[in-house]
């Protein structure tokens, strides 16, 4: 039986918190993607109540339906719906890709976990993966925004 001073020893002193939790250097694409993929959530989450809550206007009448829709007709209501775009997009892509890596496919092989814990997993397949999803969301804030802002 190990004594308390004994497994105190071993253990890892990690004092870093919340700064070294989003820190996206310390980690690889796989973490990053993890990241944004629970930041994108949370804020797709927000966006839903919120859509929620406008789309109930419409029982006001017609007045607080177009009082509530100027709200979107602004710059900031077009970059934040050109944010949701993005938010979106790179959330769908990368829970597709998800998918497929949690069913087994496009897994490379697996090795030992030996330190500094490199994900041997992590392979082009699921790098282009990660890279695709944001790509698709840059392009999809782009033609947001075009559509938003674009003169017509």
């Amino acid at each position: 039986m190990e004594t308390s001073k004994e497994s105190n020893s071993t253990v890892r002193n990690n004092r870093e918190g919340l700064k070294g939790w989003l820190n996206p250097a310390r980690y690889g694409w796989e973490r990053v993607s993890y990241w944004f993929q629970r930041l994108t959530g949370l804020f797709l989450l927000i966006y839903f109540i919120g859509h929620v809550y406008e789309t109930s206007s419409l029982t006001g009448g017609q007045a607080a339906w177009n009082a509530l829709l100027a709200l979107t007709q602004t710059v900031q209501g077009h970059i934040f719906l050109i944010l949701v775009i993005g938010a979106s997009t790179f959330h769908s892509v990368n829970g597709i890709r998800l998918i497929f890596t949690h069913g087994g496919m496009g897994l490379g092989k697996p090795g030992r976990p030996d330190y500094p814990y490199d994900a041997l997993s992590l392979n082009y397949r699921q790098k282009s993966g990660i890279w695709i999803s944001l790509i698709l969301a840059a392009l999809a804030m782009l033609y947001g925004a075009d559509v938003l802002f674009g003169t017509k």
